[in-house]
């Protein structure tokens, strides 16, 4: 990588949102900082959060709340955001030398030398503490559960260097909220949020191999695996399994955890969204591919939609709102 690309690179992403607010108006010594914890890219924090909120609102639905409890939702998309921003860069720091032989990440702040490891480790320092701030706002079953994401997040970096699926491993990692939102609101963990996580998984493993296909010839090239690569041609197939699976596992923990037609029917119209993604993907165009996944945000909206609706109308229905 020339250091002409890495100057270029100072001055955008390539694969971050043209126009974004940290290209537009961020200060200079502060963007590559936040370009390192994705905030130029918020999709990844997103798809972190929904789980966790998701859950949040089924437990409270469960126990018969009309709406969810907003400090909660608060600290959850704080933590969302900052632990991504953290597991980033992790995750930067370890795929230092990978991502400076890869044309997607090379402008990356790392492999570009914006900044250099040591700098990006006490960032990481200081987002981690950030974070383990915003855990303890809640009981300590929950501060503990969330702690144990800890092994996952230390795993998943080094997962594709000895697995065709580390999607799996960042399905088990990304979607840990689904069981922290659950134990933040009753203190434990019950099926429902077993189930919520499972399905959760299933549609981290759908839209991250979607997402991955933006990456395979540097993928072969460097000697890295996906299920990008495993899936090869076969991939819609595979994403109609799983993404079907995700609905099904979902609609199970949306009933377990008491909810009724409204969540079904905006289950439904999430289930057309997933349909589309698989209907209109080009594998071997990685601007579709990126559409398709950063697509996924208005997944997580839905099926939010779905169950604080299903909340409000519970509630009309028994008088308590």
């Amino acid at each position: 990588m020339t250091n002409t690309h890495a100057t270029r690179s100072a001055d955008t992403v390539p694969d971050a949102p043209p126009g974004n607010w940290v290209d537009r108006i961020a200060p200079a010594a502060a963007k590559p900082y936040l370009r390192l914890a994705r905030f130029d890219r918020p999709i990844g924090a997103w798809l972190l959060l929904f789980p966790a909120w998701w859950s949040q609102a089924l437990a409270e639905l469960s126990l018969g709340r009309p709406y969810p409890n907003l400090w909660y939702m608060a600290l959850f998309l704080v933590g969302a955001f900052v632990m991504r921003g953290a597991g980033c860069t992790y995750n930067d720091i370890v795929d230092r030398d990978y991502d400076a032989r890869v044309a997607r990440t090379a402008a990356r702040p790392i492999p570009s030398g914006q900044v250099s490891a040591r700098q990006s480790l006490a960032f990481l320092i200081g987002l981690g503490l950030t974070g383990l701030m915003v855990l303890v706002q809640f009981n300590w079953f929950t501060v503990g559960l969330g702690a144990a994401s800890l092994l996952l997040i230390a795993v998943y970096p080094f997962a594709k260097r000895y697995t065709f699926w580390p999607q799996a491993v960042l399905g088990l990692t990304f979607k840990w909220g689904a069981l922290v939102g659950w134990a933040a609101v009753t203190g434990a963990v019950a099926l429902p949020a077993l189930v919520l996580y499972l399905g959760s998984v299933l549609w981290t493993i759908g839209y991250d191999t979607i997402y991955a296909h933006q990456d395979k010839e540097d993928d072969i090239l460097v000697g890295v695996k996906s299920t990008a690569l495993k899936f090869g041609a076969a991939t819609q197939r595979w994403l109609a399994a799983f993404y079907a699976g995700a609905v099904v596992v979902w609609g199970a923990a949306g009933l377990l955890a008491g909810a009724h037609g409204c969540f079904l029917l905006v289950l439904a119209l999430l289930a057309a969204q997933l349909a589309w993604q698989i209907a209109t993907l080009d594998i071997d165009d990685p601007a579709n591919c990126l559409t398709r996944f950063r697509s996924n945000r208005l997944v997580g909206w839905l099926l939010l939609a779905g169950i604080v609706a299903d909340m409000a109308l519970t509630a009309v229905r028994a008088g308590s709102l």
